[in-house]
């Protein structure tokens, strides 16, 4: 065996892989670069499938809220069409009532029926007069002199407040009491200059 290089080797000496004789050094280069190209494409193609979840996985939720919404809506006003029903009968039974007693008990009905709904659905009434003005529960739309309130206490309701569950829904629109502006004071100095 000799040590001479052969046609078989390439040249290059023992076991050494043939060379191509129209290869160049751009050739050698471009492998790399094919890889790392079809690593690119692999990557931008895992983006966009992973941008596409994520907006089907947006309108999915934006769906299922709207649902969930609508489920929430559609359950309070089953609760509430036994009043409406009631209010409607209250109605057409006054139009021929003698006795005007029934109709305002009959309302008074329908009134608790309201009641006991919104207790079911957590609903509940703020208690405005004789507490303290709260700007987060109440809305001033007047104040008033009095002697016979401390000074931001609520003394007349306009308008109920209410919470559904422990957030405020409406604010109660109230009357506030303000101290009572002083008495102006007559000069004595006026008395005696003259």
């Amino acid at each position: 065996m000799s040590d001479t290089p052969t046609e078989e080797t390439g040249g290059e000496g023992i076991g050494a892989a043939p060379l191509d004789p129209t290869a160049t050094v751009e050739d050698a280069a471009i492998s790399p670069l094919t890889a790392l190209e079809e690593e690119r494409d692999k990557l931008k193609d895992q983006l966009l499938r992973t941008a596409a979840d994520f907006d089907n996985f947006r309108k999915r939720s934006r769906k299922d809220v709207e649902q969930a919404e609508r489920r929430g809506r559609e359950a309070i006003l089953r609760e509430l069409l036994p009043v409406m029903d009631n209010l409607e009968r209250a109605l057409a039974a006054s139009v021929d009532a003698s006795d005007i007693g029934a109709v305002r008990e009959g309302v008074k009905m329908v009134l608790r029926l309201f009641e006991d709904t919104a207790n079911r659905i957590e609903l509940k009434r703020l208690v405005s007069v004789g507490e303290r003005f709260d700007p987060n529960l109440h809305d001033a739309f007047q104040q008033v002199e009095s002697h016979e309130h401390p000074p931001g206490t609520v003394v007349q309701e306009y308008q109920p407040g209410y919470l559904l569950s422990d957030k405020l829904l409406r604010p109660a629109m109230v009357v506030v009491a303000r101290k009572p502006a002083a008495e102006p004071v007559e000069s004595t100095l006026d008395d005696e200059a003259e």
